[in-house]
């Protein structure tokens, strides 16, 4: 089984060219965020995420975790791998100075972050959840919540979960039952039961940070009567030390075909009187100020599908690079390594290709967040929000769809050994596949996209995003250069059907809301589809600039254009399809009930 190895390479090169990493350092608030510095936290993030993570991915998941009478275990090594995470400050390195952070931008922390995934993905969760909690708690908790909890959450003292569903609800929070009774010195008794809770209970640390979606006697039906609650695992003494044990335990974890070594616990708040809790911003806004922790979540197993895509295609190529098997149907010689074989190179490249190219689209985003940030409650600052907030359905669907096909090619190129679980290669199929699911399943990232992003302003931001599309096609085919005006050629035919769709969609978004409902699903994929193509051409830009300059490693840039051009070939003439499929709406089943089934 091929060690995991940090493509620091290519994700400076995104970071730089296609994120904007490069013009951060010029923004107020980001004035450390160096290239040198970078250099050295991603070096360093490579070596801890290699030396470290990546060897307990396989035991993990052999081992799992288990639930014992005092709680939630790891895996065999677990708990020193936390504690050298932590020590080192990886947790905090883009949260808030002011409660311990580094405050480093994302568009550097993305990368470390898929670092961490893409070594050990079960270990990931745990500071992904944590770090979404922080965003949460930052936004709307008062002062003496956030004294109290935010400096140790960001060091890493404590770790954070989010509470939303419950066994008769799934994605349906409107059914929650969990309810929270007010207590006379303020704080609040919690009832209910949560499930698929990650990371609800573990012994990495002494403390965790449960935020509980819950509703109050007089909260009214629906998703309008929910409020969030902080209720931790220990209350906490004034003096900042652990005092009493928490009414709130984990009754059991779920065995699951992935992700073994992340606890996925059911929760029971209240079955001894009531867990303490404490009312997190104003009543019944509570899935409001959740939906901050899911976008965070969101782009965060986006980016899990997009580690998993790398990790699965660097031991598919190592395999095909060193397994000898079969003649060479172009020259003829015997016994080659698989890698010479064209159907094998063909899927060796929509690996690389589909992982560069969603890589590319996570980055960037966390970049727009980058500048949102900056800009603060300004008219620029909420443009760049809104394209951030845009582009993360497509992030979070684009990165785990492909997740789960490229690690599938992996297993697929690995031939009968792929199917041998001590190979590996099975493991980050099986990891991935949850990816598609959680923080919102593929149908309802689509959903989102439609109904909350391209609808909300009439298609203003998807205008923005076409506009710098069509720039990018522009610059290609008037770069003199045929490869890169191959690769412009076919991204304007690929946009002409994003925009054609886009138009469908919105004449019947109204009328024909059923076919619309029907087409999300196809047109995130179509969203997707012409983002890479972008992305990879504005690779290929910057690439050939390279070139021209003679500056750098040419062989990588040169690479950069010839992964480009796969995907332009093989990749966009999909967008097409799409687009189709999205026109067609319901009409073949229009009229047709459930007997149809």
């Amino acid at each position: 089984m091929s060690d995991y190895r940090a493509p620091v390479k290519d994700m400076r090169f995104v970071m730089d060219e296609l994120a904007g990493f490069k013009e951060l350092s010029q923004i107020a608030g980001y004035e450390e965020a160096t290239p040198d510095l970078a250099d050295a936290i991603l070096d360093e993030a490579a070596k801890f995420a290699g030396e470290v993570l990546s060897p307990l991915n396989r035991v993990g998941d052999k081992e799992g975790c288990k639930l014992t009478a005092n709680g939630v275990t790891t895996p065999n090594g677990w708990k020193d791998a936390y504690r050298q995470f932590r020590e080192a400050g990886w947790n905090g390195i883009t949260s808030p100075t002011e409660f311990g952070g580094q405050g480093l931008p994302d568009t550097l922390g993305v990368a470390v972050k898929e670092m961490l995934c893409s070594a050990n993905m079960a270990f990931s969760l745990g500071p992904l959840l944590t770090t979404g909690a922080v965003e949460a708690l930052l936004t709307c908790a008062s002062d003496e919540l956030k004294a109290i909890y935010l400096e140790k959450m960001i060091s890493g003292e404590w770790t954070g979960t989010m509470n939303l569903t419950e066994p008769q609800a799934g994605s349906d929070l409107a059914l929650i039952r969990s309810r929270a009774e007010p207590q006379a010195d303020g704080s609040y008794k919690v009832f209910g039961q949560k499930i698929f809770i990650t990371y609800g209970d573990h012994d990495m640390t002494d403390n965790i940070v449960h935020l509980v979606l819950a509703r109050l006697p007089d909260a009214p039906a629906g998703v309008k009567g929910i409020s969030m609650f902080l209720v931790p695992k220990f209350l906490v003494n004034a003096d900042g030390s652990l005092g009493a044990r928490n009414d709130a335990y984990c009754v059991s974890i779920e065995h699951k075909l992935g992700i073994h070594a992340s606890p996925t616990c059911v929760m029971a708040y209240g079955d001894n009187g009531g867990a303490v809790g404490y009312l997190l911003g104003q009543a019944n806004r509570g899935l409001e100020y959740m939906f901050i922790m899911m976008n965070e979540a969101r782009l965060g197993v986006g980016l899990q599908g997009i580690a998993l895509g790398e990790r699965a295609y660097q031991q598919a190529l190592g395999y095909a690079r060193e397994r000898k098997q079969g003649r060479d149907s172009v020259t003829g010689e015997a016994l080659v390594t698989l890698d010479h074989h064209p159907d094998i190179r063909r899927m060796l490249m929509l690996m690389k290709s589909r992982v560069e190219a969603c890589r590319a689209m996570a980055y960037y985003t966390s970049g727009l967040l980058d500048r949102a940030h900056a800009a603060g409650y300004t008219e620029e600052g909420k443009r760049q929000l809104w394209l951030a907030e845009f582009m993360i359905p497509i992030v979070k669907g684009g990165g785990t769809e492909m997740g789960i096909e490229v690690t599938s090619l992996g297993v697929q190129i690995y031939g009968g050994m792929g199917f041998i679980e001590e190979t590996g290669a099975a493991q980050h199929w099986r990891d991935s596949r949850i990816t598609t699911i959680y923080e919102g399943t593929t149908g309802i990232q689509a959903n989102d996209l439609l109904f909350r992003k391209l609808m909300r302003d009439q298609g203003a931001t998807a205008k923005v995003i076409f506009g710098e599309v069509h720039a990018t096609a522009k610059a290609l085919g008037a770069s003199g250069k045929p490869e890169l005006q191959a690769i412009g050629q076919r991204l304007g035919v690929a946009l002409k059907a994003w925009t054609d769709a886009t138009e469908w969609l919105a004449a019947n978004a109204k009328t024909g809301l059923s076919g619309v409902l029907t087409a999300a699903v196809p047109y995130l994929h179509l969203a997707v589809t012409v983002c890479g193509g972008w992305f990879m051409g504005k690779a290929a830009l910057a690439a050939a600039g390279y070139l021209d300059t003679g500056e750098g490693d040419q062989a990588f840039y040169r690479a950069k254009i010839a992964t480009a051009r796969f995907y332009a070939d093989q990749l966009l003439p999909q967008a097409g399809a799409f687009a189709e499929t999205v026109m067609a709406g319901d009409a073949a089943i229009q009229n047709i009930g459930a007997e149809l089934f």
